[in-house]
């Protein structure tokens, strides 16, 4: 699923999709915002926004 479009999608099924990328493939969040060229402060944005905080240790959105 590309990411390119986050802005439009869905908060809840968005943090699905970003913690099963960063967990299955990427590793942090970091790599997964490269790879899709997107503003990693924008996405965290939108999903704090949507009630998630991101854990860096944990790697993942809550």
């Amino acid at each position: 699923m590309d990411l390119a479009n986050f802005e439009k999608m869905d908060p809840i099924i968005l943090m699905s999709i970003v913690n099963m990328k960063i967990r299955n493939e990427f590793g942090n969040l970091e790599n997964l915002t490269k790879f899709f060229d997107i503003d990693q402060q924008q996405l965290i944005d939108k999903l704090t926004t949507a009630g998630f905080d991101y854990l860096p240790e944990a790697k993942q959105f809550r």
